[in-house]
């Protein structure tokens, strides 16, 4: 099978209480497409700038992970910076320069046109919508991430493209401001009137919530002694979820809640060290490892 993901390539300065880098890989579809990268075959569509180098573009592919869509263009590399206090939940963002990416507007290779799953990450839903209108086979699986910003912004196009998305994964909060129901369970009911028929709702620390219109599953986070750099850490689990879906036989419950799991522990991976390095050298014996140890974690019997 192979995966899409369509979404951000940048670099990231962070600021945590455990250190400091000025400049290091990020980007949804960085993350995402590393983490799921464990899993199956990633293709990437994003842009970059004339300061991504071929020592950036080996960190792909030292994973396997297929950069015919990623474009080059004149300037610079998508950048953010942000600093987290002690309690990791705050942070403050420093800097947001959108460069090379402002202009952004997809564009798939031939050899991506036949992607069996594809991940939308956070960008303008028209833009998301038009990568799915250049997709030549019907995919078996199709996820969507989203933010504020376009749910206040742009309503009427991110419903739009909703239409065309089996598995929306947002926050509670946007979760709530999507549909206007303060109660999750009562969102969900909304959402799936809206196309997805699986809302994953990412809760941090607090692990992840997934309302599917006909079963319900619940993962807690994984418990670390030291969280590093939660940057990323969504997107990991994101990549984790569809990596993991598009090697499985089928899109059914089994493996929606297994995919829950495995971007669980992605995410988990991902905040022990700074910006992508887990992910980097991560070995598929510790991902396994750790989802034995989910299991154990929520084993009980009546």
């Amino acid at each position: 099978m192979s995966l899409l993901v369509v979404g951000s390539v940048a670099f990231d300065g962070i600021e945590t209480p455990f250190g400091k880098v000025d400049r290091t890989l990020g980007g949804a579809a960085t993350y995402f497409a590393l983490a799921a990268s464990h899993f199956t075959k990633v293709r990437v569509v994003g842009i970059v700038g004339d300061d991504f180098t071929e020592k950036d573009k080996a960190v792909f592919r030292t994973r396997g992970i297929d950069l015919n869509g990623l474009e080059h263009a004149t300037g610079k590399t998508f950048f953010w910076a942000g600093r987290y206090s002690q309690n990791m939940n705050e942070r403050t963002t420093l800097a947001t320069e959108l460069n090379v990416f402002a202009d952004f507007r997809p564009t798939l290779p031939d050899s991506y046109c036949d992607s069996s799953h594809i991940f939308l990450a956070n960008i303008d839903p028209t833009l998301q919508r038009s990568v799915l209108k250049q997709v030549r086979v019907k995919p078996k699986a199709v996820g969507l991430d989203t933010m504020n910003y376009w749910i206040d912004r742009t309503p009427a196009e991110l419903r739009e493209t909703l239409k065309h998305t089996q598995i929306l994964m947002i926050n509670d909060d946007e979760t709530r401001q999507l549909t206007g129901e303060h109660n999750l369970m009562r969102a969900a009911k909304h959402v799936f009137k809206m196309g997805p028929k699986t809302l994953v709702i990412k809760r941090g620390e607090h692990g992840a919530l997934m309302v599917h219109d006909k079963f319900l599953f619940s993962v807690p986070a994984y418990p670390l002694e030291e969280v590093h750099d939660p940057t990323g850490a969504g997107d990991a689990f994101a990549g984790g979820f569809m990596g993991y879906l598009a090697s499985a036989k089928g899109v059914n419950e089994r493996s929606l809640r297994s995919a829950m799991v495995y971007g669980s522990v992605l995410g988990s991976f991902t905040v022990e060290r700074f910006g992508v390095e887990r992910l980097i050298h991560l070995k598929r014996s510790e991902i396994n490892a750790r989802a034995r140890r989910f299991s154990h974690l929520t084993k009980f019997s009546l």
